[in-house]
């Protein structure tokens, strides 16, 4: 089952659509004829990809350009879509900060804070609003595998995206008599400038890493299923399901201790 542009367009708004499975979001919600609003910090990536979209598959774009983490972002996203009926939130945009807890600085970890947790907050408050009084449409929520477990060396980064993670399923019951479909992914290791900035080599990991379409499409499928939530790729699915919480905790600290290591000799 595909995404249905009747219940789900004619517009959408996708936030960290400039890359990853953000942009990969935007490219498939475009090839169902749906509109997209897309939400980055980087305005002229934005204007870029949207003149592709409009190219390749005659649908309309607007671009915004803000920083999720600023308390005040919702403002210009809402004034830039005040007068088009969207159908879809699609709140992908998020950050990790990898390194031991107690050597990060608290204020980058408020940053962080703000756009993984308060950001999802007030766009999902604001379009949740609209799409109930219309009574149809649905909300994508991208949280993370290691919410479901916590993460060493990303201790707080997991702990925020539990929170989206239990936001989202607290809604997929609350909206769904509204006619709202509310679904969380959990992408597991996936294709994008993430891994790197988590000092990471793709080729290296113990599970070969998603390409972000295919977690993209698998979400969407979900969402029009109406389903709480998705773990992308069969892989991840078994992995999550056969192996006890302790065992990943452990493998995860062996992996990212490793780089934590090398950054603070380097320094």
């Amino acid at each position: 089952m595909g995404i249905n542009a009747d219940r789900f367009g004619p517009w959408a708004v996708v936030t960290g659509a400039s890359s990853g499975i953000g942009r990969a979001f935007a490219q498939q919600l475009a090839e169902a004829g749906i509109d997209v609003v897309l939400v980055a910090r980087r305005l002229p990536v934005l204007q870029e990809l949207g003149a592709a979209l409009t190219r390749d598959h005659g649908v309309d774009y607007r671009a915004v350009g803000v920083d999720l983490s600023d308390p005040g972002m919702l403002a210009p996203i809402s004034e830039a879509t005040n007068d088009i009926d969207v159908g879809l939130l699609v709140s992908n945009a998020g950050a990790a900060l990898p390194g031991p807890f107690l050597d990060s600085d608290l204020q980058a970890q408020r940053a962080i804070l703000r756009l993984n947790t308060a950001a999802h907050l007030g766009l999902t408050h604001h379009f949740g609003a609209r799409l109930a009084r219309r009574g149809r449409g649905g909300i994508l929520l991208v949280s993370a595998l290691g919410a479901k477990h916590g993460v060493p060396y990303l201790a707080h980064t997991a702990a925020t995206k539990a929170y989206i993670a239990s936001l989202g399923a607290g809604l997929h019951g609350e909206l769904a008599r509204r006619g709202v479909h509310v679904t969380v992914l959990h992408p597991g290791p996936t294709r994008t400038p993430a891994i790197a900035e988590l000092g990471l080599d793709p080729d290296r990991l113990p599970m070969p890493p998603m390409v972000p379409d295919d977690c993209a499409r698998e979400a969407l499928r979900a969402l029009a299923r109406n389903r709480t939530h998705c773990i992308p790729g069969r892989l991840n699915r078994v992995t999550t399901a056969l192996v006890p919480a302790a065992i990943t905790r452990s493998m995860m600290s062996r992996m990212l201790a490793r780089p934590s290591q090398l950054k603070t000799a380097s320094q």
